[in-house]
């Protein structure tokens, strides 16, 4: 006789309350993930580049270019943080889940990859804005990397993201 291995999994109602939690930290607590994410770009743009970089996470702002002829002070502000960005998803994973428990594995995976993506997305689009303030100057390069560049990468990053998700969540 054999006995099949039952698997566990977390009750679905946990896991929705946790995401909506979630989704209210995300809210609440914006400018603590927005410190975050700045230091983060500090650090990437400390290690990939060779002009001075500074984080003050209590102002979510990353200077560089400390030393030079043209220092730019970088301000992650409300509508620039990933975290805004993440919140629908969030949410619709766990509508998802609410709807349908025993989609709960595939939604929390399609989640991760999403979300993710959504950070790695909003982070390309710092360095390019620094890239482009590096490469033509305070001006020049700010309004290109802000206006033009860093809206495209942030647009079609989280559209791929928001696909890859759907993609994964519904799948069989």
């Amino acid at each position: 006789m054999t006995l099949a291995a039952r698997r566990i999994t977390f009750p679905s109602r946990v896991t929705v309350v946790l995401l909506l939690a979630l989704a209210a930290g995300l809210v609440l607590a914006h400018g603590l993930y927005r410190a975050a994410e700045i230091s983060v770009s500090g650090a990437i743009l400390d290690v990939v580049s060779s002009y001075g970089v500074h984080v003050v996470p209590g102002r979510q702002t990353v200077y560089f270019g400390l030393g030079s002829d043209t220092p730019l002070g970088l301000r992650m502000t409300p509508e620039c943080t990933s975290a805004f960005l993440v919140l629908p998803l969030v949410v619709v994973g766990a509508v998802m889940i609410a709807l349908r428990p025993r989609v709960q594995s595939r939604v929390l995976a399609a989640l991760g990859v999403a979300a993710l993506a959504v950070v790695v997305v909003n982070q390309l689009r710092v360095l390019t804005l620094a890239g482009l303030v590096r490469w033509l100057g305070v001006d020049t390069g700010y309004h290109w990397g802000h206006t033009l560049l860093g809206s495209m990468v942030s647009v079609l990053g989280g559209a791929a993201a928001l696909v890859t998700f759907v993609w994964l969540a519904t799948r069989k």
